[in-house]
């Protein structure tokens, strides 16, 4: 099994044009993807995140995996600058620069990410493969909605200034409890550490209103690579509303619906699964097929190869799952049949070349 602990990540620095350093990283091999900055990162930080970490495996254990943190965020320089859409895509387009794919890459833009990806596949369409979407718009909070919601959200980037950093975590619970509300207590509190570790309340509260400002939907006929649109049904940070608005918007555009109220796909959730299936189905079909297979395992199943995956015998597998040996041996039984393997050995190389993570 390849886990985020096994795979090597690449730190390095670039500089913008207006100064500003961004810090990127990659890891992983096969096609390109890049992942546009998205809400609040840290490149080291998310290896040990619980909301993140599948995410990461997932990513570069199927592709040349390549992230960078947004300025004034994480390891990037905390000097944010100019904050605008052009601003956002030139900063995209330094990093694929740094990066130096030789080959068309795949953009995945998640939440406010996909307005750079957007933006930079009509800047640069000879250099998109395909577009991925997820959780994303093209218009900002001020530019839908009710007067109402837009007045309430004026006043989270008020208080973002003077309770960000406080060390009573009332605030950024009530903010990121939207973003995961099917989350356990402590992936909401790494949240809430990650919101006091990666920025000031200042630049959060610049990131909310340049965020909300944003209206980019009169572009979306420019673009003309092949796109992929996925939306959590009850995202409450993005209305799916906005995503059926992307998908209509670009033509061709695919569209997902994922059965999920989380604005960040948690690991043990169904959407997450779906999730992986149609992302592989639109970069590389030949991984959909495994990703069916995988699919075809039971929680329980995939928990077992999961540990056989990390070198576990039978006892203790059943150890650490609270269960007999016996009971270990019927699911191994099942995952050789399921997988069309002979033994364990097999089962953890296939498991292993095709990217499975538990």
């Amino acid at each position: 099994m390849t886990t985020a602990r096994q795979v090597r990540q690449h730190v390095r620095y670039v500089t913008t044009s207006d100064g500003t350093r961004l810090a990127w990283a990659e890891a992983g091999a096969g096609p390109v993807v890049v992942k546009a900055a998205n809400w609040l990162t840290h490149l080291e930080y998310e290896w040990e995140s619980p909301l993140w970490r599948h995410w990461l495996q997932f990513f570069s254990a199927n592709f040349r995996f390549i992230r960078y943190d947004e300025r004034g965020c994480g390891m990037s320089d905390w000097q944010p600058g100019r904050l605008s859409v052009d601003q956002w895509t030139d900063d995209l387009e330094v990093v694929i620069d740094a990066a130096r794919p030789t080959e068309p890459v795949t953009l995945l833009g998640i939440s406010q990410g996909g307005v750079a990806c957007i933006r930079y596949a009509i800047r640069h369409p000879e250099r998109v493969g395909r577009l991925i979407l997820y959780g994303s718009y093209a218009r900002g909070v001020f530019h839908r909605g009710t007067p109402d919601s837009q007045a309430t959200f004026r006043a989270v980037i008020d208080l973002a200034r003077v309770a960000w950093g406080s060390e009573n975590p009332t605030f950024r619970q009530v903010f990121t409890s939207r973003f995961v509300p099917g989350a356990r207590p402590d992936q909401l509190q790494w949240f809430n550490e990650l919101c006091r570790k990666s920025t000031t309340g200042e630049i959060a509260a610049l990131l909310f209103g340049a965020r909300a400002a944003v209206d980019i939907e009169s572009t979306l006929g420019e673009v003309h690579v092949p796109t992929l649109v996925l939306h959590a049904r009850d995202d409450a940070i993005a209305p799916v509303e906005e995503g059926r608005r992307l998908a209509t918007g670009i033509a061709g555009a695919e569209f997902v619906e994922l059965d999920s109220a989380n604005h960040v796909l948690l690991q043990d959730e169904p959407a997450w699964r779906r999730f992986q299936e149609a992302v592989l189905a639109f970069v590389r079909p030949e991984g959909a097929a495994a990703a069916k297979v995988f699919s075809a395992l039971s929680a329980r199943e995939r928990e077992v190869l999961a540990l056989m995956g990390e070198g576990l015998g039978n006892a203790d597998i059943a150890r650490r799952l609270s269960i007999s040996e016996k009971t270990v041996r019927n699911h191994a039984t099942n995952i050789f049949d399921k997988l069309g393997v002979w033994s364990r050995a097999q089962a953890i190389v296939f498991a292993r070349e095709r990217g499975f993570t538990g």
